[in-house]
């Protein structure tokens, strides 16, 4: 029978604790469903003493979220178990969170107390803390610095007292795996009713290491993981909740038994809600989550994708949420990745011969961008093999335009050797002067996108707008580049109407 490895998200206490990632109350609020509906088994709401925001935000959510346990962290002190409790006692199913500091350095020079003295606070707060709540949790901080024999003793202890969980922290992110398994494994071994209690981890990233750490942590005996969204938390951050579920359950050879109740379709979502209301971006580079993770531009890894996906992606993008294209065009791409995209654009009768001409001005575009857009390839296309008739031609433009004064435009076009003219104020200079050619050429213009993209460097920069434009019931797209972006946008549009005009 498959085991059930407990997940226990800590975003809304220790990834809160990240330097700027405060969050309001409907905030958390907003997380704490999210985190319920994907399927998490402990939410730990927050640390109720620490402020009243804080009291509030785990009362609400103990009240308002119904199917995970609902925990409330607590200092082996009265005050802090008497504040959890009362925010978390009006959860279906509560849980007080106790720790206390069990390493040497942090006994000597945070706490200043001896070995004897945290021994009794361990016990005699794990037994408070029963009173109130039967699910007790109960963490000896600095676990992984800890000495062994004395760890040994406390969790022993703790457990006679009634603790149900036993989390052993490496709180600064200093242990590495194989050190780490050896200690889950030393506990089971030698600690006489560890039977009696649930094995937690909860690894910090200071290395790069939480989830390694944590995987061998569950390898070795430990049934929960205490871990966050993106990873976010103190520091360097907490153990990589998506990356912990993904990894056990990628690796069925090695976790063949054990599965955590995660419905990984909502990862990506839930990824980028709190990425939005944290303000964290989310790195492009980051496992599972990152905008980059499911994404090929390598002509190489291209073509393997599409002869099949396993090549090169061991996760389907799908089973995590991600959604969109994974084959990201730019100039590492090969020509085969290329025919494909075209394809799915509608223009899969190009012939060989037509697919190499738009190949080479996809290579020329490409060492100008660092992305091609869909919409580039239609221009590529329709430039190549549409050819559009240049009935609307920019002679020249003036702007009146400033902080305090309505934006005017003039724009001078010639129309079948004609010159005309027209002027038309605006939002701001670009909407003057399509609003001045809308005048002008009788075409009213719908813009459904437009798009400002430098394409060379320094402040000369060559600037490309590409735009989407509908009219007369027709969408095309079209672009322009100049080192003026105004021109660049007028270009644009005209490019547009002439593309309308010609097909």
């Amino acid at each position: 029978m498959t085991e059930k490895l407990i997940i226990f998200d800590t975003t809304l206490r220790d990834g809160e604790q990240a330097p700027g990632a405060s969050l309001n109350h409907v905030e958390k609020m907003e997380i704490a469903r999210e985190l319920a509906d994907m399927g998490v088994d402990v939410i730990e709401a927050g640390f109720p003493i620490s402020s009243p925001g804080d009291f509030e935000s785990v009362k609400e959510i103990a009240k308002a979220i119904k199917g995970p346990v609902i925990c409330g962290l607590a200092r082996a002190i009265k005050a802090d178990i008497d504040a959890a409790y009362e925010a978390t006692k009006y959860a279906r199913r509560p849980r007080i969170h106790v720790f206390l500091a069990t390493s040497k350095v942090h006994m000597q020079y945070k706490l200043k107390k001896a070995e004897d003295e945290i021994f009794r606070l361990a016990v005699e707060f794990t037994k408070y803390a029963k009173k109130y709540c039967n699910d007790i949790e109960f963490s000896p901080e600095d676990a992984s610095r800890t000495e062994r024999q004395f760890l040994f003793r406390v969790l022993e202890a703790v457990i006679d007292a009634g603790a149900t969980t036993v989390n052993i922290p490496d709180t600064v992110g200093y242990t590495y795996p194989e050190e780490y398994g050896s200690l889950i494994k030393a506990i089971k071994e030698n600690v006489p009713n560890i039977d009696k209690a649930v094995i937690s981890l909860h690894c910090h990233n200071d290395l790069g290491l939480a989830v390694a750490n944590s995987l061998a942590g569950v390898k070795n005996g430990a049934r929960q993981v205490e871990c966050t969204i993106n990873g976010i938390g103190e520091r360097a951050g907490n153990c990589s909740m998506e990356e912990m579920v993904m990894g056990i359950r990628t690796r069925k050879d090695i976790f063949a038994d054990i599965d955590s109740s995660i419905k990984a379709t909502h990862i990506w979502k839930v990824s980028r809600l709190v990425s939005k209301l944290t303000g964290f971006a989310v790195a492009p580079n980051k496992a599972i989550v990152g905008g980059n993770a499911f994404r090929h531009e390598s002509g190489i890894h291209q073509d393997g994708v599409l002869k099949e996906r396993s090549t090169y992606e061991i996760i389907r993008p799908e089973d995590v949420g991600f959604t969109g294209t994974g084959i990201v065009l730019g100039k590492h791409s090969g020509r085969h990745a290329l025919a494909e995209r075209l394809k799915d654009l509608g223009y899969g009768d190009l012939t060989v011969s037509q697919i190499d001409k738009v190949n080479e001005r996809f290579k020329v575009l490409a060492d100008k961008k660092k992305t091609v857009f869909d919409d580039d390839l239609i221009s590529l296309v329709e430039d190549e093999f549409k050819p559009v008739k240049s009935l609307w031609m920019l002679e020249s433009f003036e702007i009146h335009s400033g902080s305090n004064v309505t934006p005017s435009a003039e724009v001078f076009l010639k129309f079948k050797n004609k010159a005309v003219n027209a002027r038309s104020t605006g939002d701001g200079p670009v909407d003057a002067c399509f609003k001045a050619i809308d005048k002008i050429t009788g075409i009213k213009g719908e813009l459904q996108d437009y798009r400002i993209e430098a394409v060379t460097k320094g402040k000369d920069a060559l600037g490309e707008v590409s735009l989407k434009l509908k009219a007369k019931g027709k969408i095309v797209t079209a672009r322009a580049s100049s080192t003026d972006i105004i021109e660049s946008s007028i270009r644009a549009y005209l490019n547009a109407l002439n593309k309308i005009e010609s097909f």
